[in-house]
């Protein structure tokens, strides 16, 4: 009986090492399949990324050249298209006076798509700047095209208000046919106001709309027909204004 009880315990091991040995092979070949998988995954990360050979700007551009853009992008690219930081580039093409807004991706065989939108000046500011449509201010190189923009000027931090102020005296006038050509906020609050036929007219900080008022009923009908001799006229008294005039040549008094 006791010999009978031991063989079951001697026909047991065999299956266990059997066991062992199936693990170990399947270990193997899993080991080796991730090694397969490693080798292509590292083939195919290689044939990805490569240097980029194209850098394309899409989106519709009427101030921005979207060729010197990309030729400018490109140049500064030193490593290949997975590695790229396209963050960074985003950054680098926000530096870009005429660019509002970008979104970079990457693209295959290896290229950089960038679509832009671009700044859209409304306004001049100062002698240096334009105003876009939110009134952010940018600093690209002024051509003389953009001289037909109204010229507004006044503190960095008040553009809003100077852009919300110019669209609603420009209505004013509009409605009595004259424009208003720009717009200027002094530090102290007091606007000054020029029109498109030159005449700069000095608002001050109160009661602008009832001086505006007052100033229109004086044009109409005493200073309209006088405008091109007028240079500025000062609304800041409580009744009437003051009216300079341009200096006129001194007439040829010379014996011919």
């Amino acid at each position: 009986m006791n010999a009978a009880a031991r063989q079951p315990e001697a026909a047991v091991q065999p299956g266990n090492g059997g066991g062992w040995g199936r693990s170990l092979v399947l270990l193997g070949t899993l080991g080796l399949f991730a090694a397969l998988l490693w080798s292509l995954a590292q083939q195919v990360w290689q044939w990805l990324d490569r240097p980029v050979t194209e850098v394309r700007v899409l989106g519709e551009a009427r101030h921005l050249n979207k060729a010197a853009l990309a030729g400018h992008l490109a140049a500064g690219l030193d490593k290949p298209l997975l590695q790229l930081d396209l963050e960074r580039l985003q950054e680098r093409l926000l530096e870009e006076p005429w660019v509002h807004g970008a979104r970079v991706k990457r693209d295959w065989p290896p290229a950089i798509e960038i679509r832009v939108d671009e700044e859209v000046p409304v306004a001049r500011w100062g002698d240096k700047g334009l105003l876009n449509h939110q009134g952010d201010i940018f600093w690209p190189e002024l051509k003389p095209e953009y001289g037909v923009l109204p010229r507004l000027n006044g503190p960095a931090s008040d553009t809003g208000r100077v852009m919300a102020q110019f669209h609603d005296l420009n209505r004013m006038f509009q409605a009595s046919g004259l424009k208003l050509s720009g717009l200027s906020l002094e530090a102290r609050g007091a606007w000054t106001l020029e029109l498109d036929n030159g005449i700069r007219v000095l608002l001050g900080r109160e009661r602008v709309t009832e001086r505006l008022g007052r100033f229109i009923q004086v044009y109409r009908q005493r200073l309209a027909s006088e405008a091109q001799r007028i240079e500025q006229v000062d609304i800041r008294y409580t009744n009437g204004v003051a009216v300079k005039w341009k200096p006129q040549p001194e007439a040829d008094t010379t014996a011919g």
